[in-house]
């Protein structure tokens, strides 16, 4: 029945979602669109949650069998007793499909996300047919031309900026603890070993990746150095505010 419910739905709404255990933590997603088609998996961004695509729900619903991830310690996901790596959150989320018998998908991912897509992709068995990642570093090198700013973020500085990503977090999280959740983040960027570099250069799925024009977080000239490590069928430059005609232009 409750299989059911979450298919009804047309947007995601943490109210309707499953928590699925992985070791000592509780990772909550939601399905939506049309259980017959290609399954599309959503992963948010840092600080985010799987609600950050609303906006696209609607266009993509009945194309694509659809589940967001709240990544671990974020919307309804908990934390755990782990540090957080993207080496984590990409078994969080192996662990997962393997729960619902998924083996062959789609992905989009933005920011951390994305990184996590480009793990996956990188790493594992998974048939991964088409990848979309926004704003994702790759290579530990942008890391270190972007240490000032990652290192900068603090909560004060979140909550003088975001502040209301500050209170859907502590609305939604079973147990809120924003500061934590911020020194482990920050740590997770700086990791450099965390991202994949050039095992890039095993992903096989059409890769479109989008870089908004004015983001200090990717430097452009690591973003246009991915495509040639790959065999990829698209690769766009867009402002972010265009991503919602880059995904209704898909042909998947």
């Amino acid at each position: 029945m409750q299989f059911f419910k979450t298919f009804k739905m047309n947007i995601f709404n943490h109210k309707v979602g499953n928590h699925f255990a992985i070791d000592d933590a509780n990772i909550y997603y939601e399905e939506t669109g049309n259980p017959q088609k290609p399954v599309l998996l959503l992963l948010h961004g840092g600080f985010g949650n799987i609600e950050d695509f609303n906006i696209i729900i609607s266009s993509l619903k009945n194309e694509f069998r659809i589940i967001g991830v709240d990544s671990r310690g974020q919307g309804k996901s908990t934390l755990g007793n782990k540090m957080l790596t993207y080496e984590l959150l990409q078994s969080d989320t192996e662990t997962l499909l393997k729960h619902l018998n998924i083996d062959e998908l789609n992905i989009l991912g933005i920011s951390d996300g994305g990184i996590v897509s480009y793990r996956l992709a990188s790493f594992t068995k998974l048939k991964i047919n088409k990848l979309i990642t926004i704003g994702s570093r790759w290579h530990s090198q942008n890391v270190k031309e972007t240490k000032e700013i990652l290192s900068g973020v603090t909560v004060k500085f979140w909550k003088e900026r975001h502040p209301q990503t500050i209170e859907m977090y502590n609305k939604l999280n079973p147990e809120p603890d924003f500061e934590k959740l911020t020194g482990l983040l920050v740590n997770m960027w700086l990791t450099e070993s965390s991202y994949p570099n050039d095992k890039v250069k095993s992903i096989n799925s059409d890769l479109l990746i989008i870089r908004g024009d004015r983001d200090n977080l990717i430097k452009r000239k690591l973003f246009t150095n991915l495509p040639t490590l790959l065999k990829i069928q698209t690769y766009v430059t867009y402002l972010l505010q265009d991503t919602l005609f880059i995904l209704k232009s898909l042909k998947f």
